[in-house]
Formats: C-alpha cells, structure tokens, sequence
C-alpha cells in the first residue's frame, strides 16, 4: 500500500510541484506588499498545486511511450505497468477538480483562467510541438511561466506591467534550464526521438541560446525595479547573481566537457531561482 501511495506521488512529478508552488507565492507576496491574506494564499498554493499535479500525471500517461527509451523515465509507474493508465486517468480528474474547485472559491475568475491556459498550453500544445518542433521548449516555457503571474492575480485580478513582466522572467529562465538539461541528456533525448535543440542543431548552438536567454533574463528581472515593483536591493541581488550565471554560461564556450558544464548550468539556475523568488516576496515591501 505505502509503496503504491508512493507511486502515484511521483506519478505527479513532485519536483515540478514544489519548484511551480514557489514561483506562486513569489507572484502572490510580489502583489501583496506585505498585506497578506492567509486564505487566499493557501487557495492559491494548495489549488495550482493541485492543477499542476493533474496536468503532469496528465503528461505522463501521453507521454509513456517515450518514456520507455529513456534512462531517467524507463522505470516510472506507467511505463512498468504498475499503474494503470485509466487509473491514472482517474486520479488526474479528481486532482484536477479538486485544484480547479479550490482555485474558483478562494481566487478569482482569471486565475482560474490562467489555470486552464497553462493545461491546455502543457498538455496539449506543448504535448505536440516538443514531439515536432526544436522549438517545443519555448512552447513550453508559456506555461511554465503562467503560475507566477496567477498567484499575482490572485491578489490583483488582473493583468499588468508586473504579471507581464512575471511572465517574461519565467520565460526566460527556463529556457536555459531546459537547454542545460536537453546537453546532459542528449543521449535520452535523441533516444526517443525528442528534437531538442541540443539534439537537432548541436551543442554550440544551445550555449548560444543559453547565453542570449540569460541576457534577456537579466533585462527581464530589472524591469521590476525599472516600473517602481521592487527596490534596490532587488535589482542589486539579482543582477549580481545574473551576472554570475551569465559569466559561467560564456564559460561553456571554452569547455572541454559539456556535459559537465551544462550540469554546472542546470544546478546554477535553480539557485537563481530561489534568490528570484527570495527577492521578489520581499522585494515589494524593501528599498
């Protein structure tokens, strides 16, 4: 029983959870300004948590067939059978109905909205481009970047300068996370018949990418402090740590092991990303 409840848990993808979660509440307390609402925010948290728990469990069952010629998802639940794909089915309409239920009566109208962009965007849009497309990534960046700007709305209820700016950041940091995962695992990828871009087009060009998306990362981030969102010290956090991950990106160039840069790359973004989330929950109540 405990080793089937573990299953399904990861049957979620747990990882993506927590890292999408963090990202609401800096959108959430981003918006409050230090005036929180404890009941929306754990609507917030507990309901996109949820969605995005349906949505991966979702993707699994698609995605299944390529998960068995690829190292790192060739033991998951669905690829060995132990769970079904109509019960996984089941068990990804009662979360999605739940996260969608708890969303609607402690949130508003268009951040149940967003939440139904970023599901359909993920499972379905993205579901097909990164089968066909080296631009499937960026496809999936656009739903990636939505939980942010829905814990914005969740206090807001609406669309502004610092949601489409949320946005933007998001948008631009997964695209070098993504492209230093697609270097360490080329091999997965080409395995399954994944086109990214490693894979269709090389490993120069991903350290391009890599390092023109950190720039637009770095011009994305200061916006906040640029349109009166956030202090000084923000932007001076952020750019400093920015700074840091472009240096190492433009490091890649003289490599002689990408595997172990772009690994390097990979752990380096999720720093940034914490020290984001850090600065924009207290970036609108500091100078």
């Amino acid at each position: 029983m405990k080793d089937t409840i573990k299953s399904y848990y990861r049957l979620t993808k747990p990882g993506i959870i927590y890292s999408n979660v963090l990202a609401v509440a800096a959108g959430f307390l981003l918006a409050s300004r230090g005036n929180i609402d404890i009941s929306t925010l754990v609507g917030s948290l507990v309901g996109i948590g949820l969605i995005i728990a349906s949505a991966c469990v979702i993707n699994n069952c698609i995605d299944r067939k390529i998960d068995v010629k690829m190292d790192r998802t060739k033991s998951r639940a669905l690829v060995t059978g132990k769970i079904s794909v109509m019960n996984a089915i089941r068990f990804a309409v009662v979360l999605g109905i739940l996260g969608f239920d708890i969303l609607f009566f402690t949130t508003n109208l268009l951040t149940v909205l967003l939440g139904v962009i970023a599901v359909v965007f993920y499972v379905v849009i993205y579901g097909i481009a990164k089968r066909k497309s080296v631009h499937g990534t960026l496809v999936g960046s656009i739903s990636g970047a939505l939980p942010p700007v829905a814990g914005y709305t969740a206090v807001t209820g609406q669309i502004d300068i610092a949601a489409v700016a949320l946005a933007l950041i998001w948008i631009a940091w997964q695209m070098p996370h993504f492209f230093a995962i697609a270097m360490y695992r080329k091999r997965d990828y080409a395995r399954a018949g994944i086109p990214v871009l490693p894979v269709v087009r090389g490993m120069l060009s991903a350290k391009r990418q890599i390092v023109f998306y950190v720039v637009c990362f770095i011009v994305a981030s200061s916006l906040m402090t640029f349109f009166g969102y956030t202090g000084k010290i923000y932007l001076i956090v952020i750019g400093l740590t920015s700074l840091g991950w472009l240096a190492l990106g433009i490091k890649g160039f003289r490599t002689q092991n990408d595997s172990k840069w772009a690994r390097k790359m990979f752990f380096y973004s999720l720093g940034v990303m914490l020290i984001l989330c850090l600065m924009l929950s207290i970036g609108g109540v500091i100078a």
